[in-house]
């Protein structure tokens, strides 16, 4: 399990329609265009995928349809968190029979629990979980971060394989690097961070920028794990640019500002989330320019 996860993750985004629907005409084409660089997995409803704003039903039918198209070409990871555990148990039956790599996870937002809560949270997860769990540590979102020493308890249990961290803290990352057990992966959850934790010994990301720069991003991180840190370094500094106009209007509005520019998918987002203007969709524009010349 470990070594099918081990590279570039990509947090696919969903196209939709004006009338926010699911585009699933352009959701083959992003797929096709991700596949094409060479990325390692495939994570569907994750923050990048607007999971907030679907109903379990489409979400599975977005599962249904991906797993569908790739038909066992890259592994799979299915987002699956939130702030009910007992809730997050009953949907996880209906993934039983759903071919999946992993479940990922993210730590309970809103509620605000404790250390020992999260712990709890978890524990219950991986105790009912049909497939190994990824942690998510974004406290960004949550207003709740997972400490080291919590996440080191949970690498205990045997069907908790990992976390994606997004906490920006490389000194927690670090501890977790330093203490984990052997067989529990340590995955960044920030694209301008996955190349430091990398170097301390991470095995990869799951990532925003794999919808739009497959490959180039990929090979940054095939070179870091590598430990060609002097190219990868590079390759990174040269895609820091990118990592900024991601995140400038928000993700993913920023990402689907950069797809429609690509001829990938429409900028729509799903409310409350709002489009990208019309400014961010021309910096894509000059950037990707200057960069075809």
């Amino acid at each position: 399990m470990k070594a099918e996860l081990k590279g570039t993750g990509v947090a696919l985004a969903t196209p939709m329609h004006a009338n926010y629907t699911v585009d699933y005409p352009s959701l083959e084409k992003l797929l096709n265009h991700i596949i094409a660089g060479n990325v390692d997995y495939i994570v569907v409803q994750g923050t990048t995928g607007e999971s907030p704003v679907f109903s379990w039903s489409e979400k599975l039918d977005i599962l249904s349809f991906v797993l569908d198209h790739l038909n066992g070409k890259k592994p799979v990871v299915f987002g699956l968190g939130g702030n009910n555990t007992f809730d997050l148990i009953e949907k996880s039956k209906d993934l039983k029979d759903f071919d999946l790599a992993a479940i990922l996870s993210a730590s309970p937002y809103y509620n605000k629990p404790s250390q020992e809560g999260i712990i709890r949270h978890y524990q219950m997860l991986g105790d009912a979980f049909p497939h190994p769990i990824i942690l998510y540590n974004v406290p960004s979102r949550t207003a709740s971060n997972m400490e080291a020493t919590t996440t080191l308890e949970l690498a205990k249990h045997p069907n908790i394989l990992g976390i994606k961290e997004a906490s920006g803290d490389l000194d927690q990352c670090r501890e977790i690097a330093d203490h984990r057990p052997n067989d529990f992966m340590l995955i960044s959850g920030d694209d301008a961070l996955a190349y430091d934790i990398i170097k301390m010994g991470g095995e990869g990301v799951i990532s925003v920028i794999g919808n739009l720069m497959p490959a180039e991003y990929t090979t940054m991180v095939n070179t870091a794990i590598k430990d060609d840190h002097a190219t990868a370094s590079k390759f990174n500094d040269d895609l820091s640019i990118v990592y900024d106009m991601l995140s400038e209007e928000g993700n993913p509005s920023s990402l689907k500002a950069g797809l429609e520019v690509r001829g990938i998918c429409a900028r729509t987002v799903k409310p409350p989330l709002y489009d990208a203007s019309d400014a961010m969709v021309e910096k894509w524009k000059r950037y990707f320019d200057a960069l075809d010349q």
